[in-house]
């Protein structure tokens, strides 16, 4: 596409601060049971309401032009960084015009993938011409059997060693070594904690530039949530995983080292404060149908009230994020959510990270 030479003068990055976390619903080449989309066979089954719950399955997504419109208006705002998720955002057809777009406004761009499609030449070449910042490749262990038991491939022939070959394929085709930075993502459940260190381990191996091992997020009526999730019988391991993994002095970049204590308080303590959260401050999560949520938390979707709830459609990124805006104060409704965000907000720079504290046995 042609891009227009830019009208806006951009904030100085150190004036930027806003991290967006948007998704975009695109076909996945996996059926991850835990995908926070869903599955495609429940949601034919019973199809979804809820304000702020995702689905594969729906009519009401934002149109590409409103998309890349919304997406030129964040040109000179506080807005520094994308993370463009999915779905599969590497499947969705306009996605490089979107990344042009947001590469052209002055923006960090960091895609989120299953990897897959980094297989194919024009994905790579494409992700490397348009200087996108980095690769975030899901791979939930350095086990094939396991990660693949849990993030079947849809065509039941892709799955670990094809995420592992786009990896592969992605680093050496760089001729910058810098750019795009690729990372692997894990989703740590009670039944792959050894991953903690693993797939970081596998991360080094392969030359990747960073790892982020993440605590897996189910509801408590969520069909795996018994099988799953972690407790607090599990806080000690993870301590000592977390210990290892650092002790390890791994050749890559990892979470900052206050991470594992977050992991731990949201096993220990799931009803915490966290004092001055950055949600709504500093990171917002976009919906496909361009709803825009204070933060990705599923607690704190559900709790926002009608009245605050926005979207980019036909809006302009100057006026949605102008400060003061969000909720920008203390959150009781900490959990694995918020942890997961951590590192989304140290992805560049060392920030401040906000203090985790019990809550009051009663909530005002």
């Amino acid at each position: 596409m042609t891009l227009l030479p830019p009208a806006t003068p951009l904030l100085p990055l150190n004036h930027r601060e806003i991290t967006l976390l948007w998704a975009l619903r695109s076909r996945c080449d996996l059926g991850c049971r835990y995908c926070y989309f869903g599955t495609i066979e429940a949601d034919r089954l019973l199809p979804v309401t809820e304000i702020g719950k995702l689905s594969h399955l729906s009519r009401n997504d934002l149109p590409t032009d409103q998309i890349l419109a919304f997406a030129s208006t964040l040109r000179g705002t506080a807005v520094r960084r994308v993370f463009l998720a999915g779905g599969e955002p590497l499947n969705w057809r306009p996605i490089t015009d979107l990344i042009a777009v947001l590469k052209d406004a002055g923006l960090e761009v960091v895609v989120c993938t299953n990897g897959i499609p980094l297989n194919r030449p024009t994905i790579r070449q494409a992700l490397i011409d348009l200087r996108v910042d980095a690769v975030s490749v899901s791979l939930d262990s350095a086990d094939p059997v396991y990660n693949d038991t849990w993030r079947p491939a849809l065509n039941r022939r892709d799955g670990w060693h094809s995420v592992v070959d786009g990896v592969r394929a992605l680093l050496t085709a760089r001729s910058d070594p810098a750019l795009p930075r690729v990372g692997l993502y894990s989703v740590i459940t009670r039944l792959n904690l050894p991953d903690i260190t693993a797939v970081p381990a596998l991360a080094a191996e392969l030359g990747c530039d960073y790892a982020v091992p993440q605590p897996i997020s189910l509801a408590s009526d969520h069909t795996l949530h018994d099988e799953l999730a972690l407790t607090p019988g599990h806080a000690a391991e993870l301590a000592e995983r977390f210990a290892a993994l650092y002790a390890a002095d791994l050749p890559l970049q990892l979470p900052e080292r206050s991470y594992p204590d977050q992991v731990g308080a949201a096993v220990r303590a799931p009803t915490s404060v966290v004092r001055g959260c950055f949600g709504g401050r500093t990171l917002f999560f976009i919906e496909p149908d361009g709803t825009l949520w204070d933060c990705p938390s599923s607690l704190k979707i559900a709790a926002t009230p009608a009245a605050r709830r926005r979207s980019i459609a036909s809006a302009d990124g100057a006026a949605l994020f102008a400060p003061p805006t969000g909720c920008a104060s203390d959150c009781a409704l900490f959990s694995a959510d918020c942890v997961n965000m951590w590192p989304l907000m140290n992805f560049t720079h060392d920030t401040p990270t906000p203090a985790v504290v019990p809550a009051p046995a009663a909530l005002p």
